[in-house]
């Protein structure tokens, strides 16, 4: 199927990371902006990755504003490199207040025993918690809104072939949504060579170890459940080494079989129901200037 830019939206609005933007009847209202690196060109930006309403305690929005390395790394970006890698919380007004510094506990704790790497990407709210996955640190993260930091649940690598070889292929969780069970459900980027078929989607309780609920994704950028069903967005449907740039969303049935709904995005970034039939998802954001935000049917 053929998906078609809109600037149409129904409803009160609907927030993307990037700019901390809101869109509402085609209009756009930014709020804040905050920091991101990128190429000379502008390419492979990383800064703002998701964001959610903070509900009470001060409203706003919660935001997790990403690194790509360890917290020595901020030392070059001057003052505002500091909201690098960590949780923050945008007031209506536009004022930034850092709620946690994940970067440092993944420099500190590091969970998952891995190089030390932070890149504080998705995450969900529950009352005045957040979780957060760390796609650099592996590990799945609990914020309180007093900044008080744990860990979930840690992702360990695993061999992948590659060059007639096995190689150790990073977990790189992306994506947190609450399933209809309660439990927590993570996708998964994984890492370099980024197999074809080789991402999965965790099924995480406390206190126990993560168990695969479905498999055979590539390259999972984000995830949510509708109407009792699992659907996934891929950035790279052919793997991030394709020179095609093609994502793809994915419904995962009953049966457990899959349906590709739409295969010609263009490394979209996130997605969000607007209705019974309807989806709103963030196209090409990787590309300087050229973001949109697409309304399907599905």
């Amino acid at each position: 199927m053929t998906a078609e830019a809109t600037s149409r939206r129904e409803g009160p609005g609907f927030w993307i990371a990037r700019l901390a933007t809101r869109i509402a009847g085609g209009d756009l209202d930014r709020l804040v902006r905050l920091p991101s690196h990128a190429g000379e060109d502008g390419s492979a930006a990383l800064g703002p990755h998701d964001v959610a309403l903070a509900g009470e305690n001060g409203g706003g929005i919660i935001a997790t504003v990403g690194l790509g390395g360890d917290p020595g790394f901020r030392d070059g970006f001057g003052p505002k490199g500091r909201l690098f890698g960590t949780l923050v919380r945008v007031s209506h007004s536009g004022d930034v207040r850092v709620i946690a510094d994940l970067a440092a506990y993944e420099a500190a704790v590091n969970p998952a025993g891995d190089i030390v790497d932070s890149n504080p990407f998705g995450l969900l709210r529950r009352e005045e918690r957040t979780i957060v996955t760390d796609a650099g640190g592996n590990s799945l993260l609990g914020v309180t809104d007093g900044g008080r930091v744990s860990t979930i649940a840690m992702f360990p690598s695993r061999l992948v072939p590659f060059g007639g070889d096995m190689i150790p292929m990073h977990a790189v969780p992306t994506s947190v949504v609450r399933g209809p069970d309660g439990a927590f459900y993570v996708g998964q980027l994984t890492g370099f060579p980024f197999p074809v078929g080789g991402a999965r989607v965790y099924r995480v309780e406390r206190g126990e170890e993560p168990e695969v609920f479905a498999r055979g994704f590539t390259n999972i950028i984000d995830i949510a459940f509708h109407r009792g069903k699992l659907y996934v967005l891929e950035i790279a449907h052919n793997g991030l080494l394709s020179p095609e740039p093609f994502g793809a969303l994915v419904r995962v049935n009953a049966d457990g079989s899959k349906t590709v709904l739409f295969d010609d995005l263009l490394s979209p970034g996130g997605f969000a129901f607007a209705g019974r039939d309807t989806v709103l998802v963030t196209n090409c954001g990787v590309c300087p200037g050229g973001g949109e935000v697409l309304k399907l049917r599905v």
